[in-house]
């Protein structure tokens, strides 16, 4: 029975020894983790190539009292498809919104367009038609802004939009026709002409993040670039009364594939968690 007390005896003076030991030491502070840094965006470049797909509401002959009253009228126009080559700078602010300033060549685009109509001199009713033919191209400036809706497996859809000037030149431009009250070819041809306008555009479309410096796009933007204007009219014999043809709200809705290369890459991921020493 001594010894037994003897053995207890011990156990607890042994217990409370280490208790005091561990209360003597200090206490280990809480794990710190580091913020992870801010995104501040960064600086880009882009560049993209595409086709349009072109229309006009009309074109008119600027003097419109030169033509006899019409009974009826009706006119059909078509741009072939063209060629859209591109380049810009941009800045991303944050995750979701970023700007570029955009130009663009867009290439000659071939047109034609024919008028039928109806009409009535000295009483007698006639018909005719006219069948255009010219070449269109334009170099496009823009501002844009665009907003990222979000990301999901490395792609992200995004809206825009765009404001700026298009300079649409109309070139070889001619205009053949006949009617049956004089039963004669007419002919007249105008050389190119160019005017700028104010220009906007609608952007949706498409990133994928290839890797923290490459971005490939595919985008659809809606294009108005106001009006384009012929050089002045020449008939096949010399002749000219000084005025020229308006081809009226050109639009396009184009399709592009572009890329974008970020100078900044994206901030790395949180830092593992820093542990303090006593």
């Amino acid at each position: 029975m001594r010894s037994v007390k003897s053995l207890i005896a011990a156990g607890a003076a042994s217990l409370f020894s280490t208790l005091a030991f561990a209360a003597d030491m200090p206490i280990a502070p809480p794990p710190v983790y580091a913020p992870p840094p801010a995104d501040f965006g960064g600086w880009y470049l882009r560049g993209e190539i595409g086709f349009s797909n072109q229309r006009t509401s009309n074109v008119h002959y600027t003097r419109e009292s030169a033509y006899t009253p019409m009974t009826s009228f009706s006119q059909t126009t078509a741009f072939d498809t063209a060629g859209i080559f591109g380049v810009g700078v941009g800045y991303r602010f944050n995750n979701w919104f970023r700007a570029d300033v955009t130009g663009q060549y867009r290439g000659n685009s071939n047109f034609k367009g024919t008028d039928r109509f109806t009409a009535t001199a000295f009483g007698t009713p006639y018909s005719g038609i006219d069948n255009y033919s010219a070449s269109k191209s334009e170099w496009l400036v823009l501002a844009n802004a665009y907003v990222d809706l979000g990301t999901w497996w490395c792609i992200t859809p995004f809206i825009g939009a765009g404001v700026g000037g298009a300079r649409v030149t109309i070139s070889n431009f001619t205009d053949t026709g006949i009617n049956s009250f004089t039963g004669v070819p007419s002919f007249a041809s105008a050389p190119s002409a160019s005017k700028w306008n104010f220009a906007w555009a609608a952007h949706a479309g498409v990133a994928y993040q290839v890797n923290t410096n490459l971005v490939l796009e595919l985008a659809y933007s809606y294009v108005d670039m106001g009006e384009g204007r012929t050089g002045i009219l020449t008939a096949y014999d010399g002749t000219t009364t000084g005025n020229y043809y308006k081809f009226k709200d050109i639009t396009s809705h184009d399709l592009k594939l572009g890329v974008r290369w970020n100078f900044d890459n994206p901030p790395p991921p949180p830092m593992m968690p820093i542990v303090r020493k006593g």
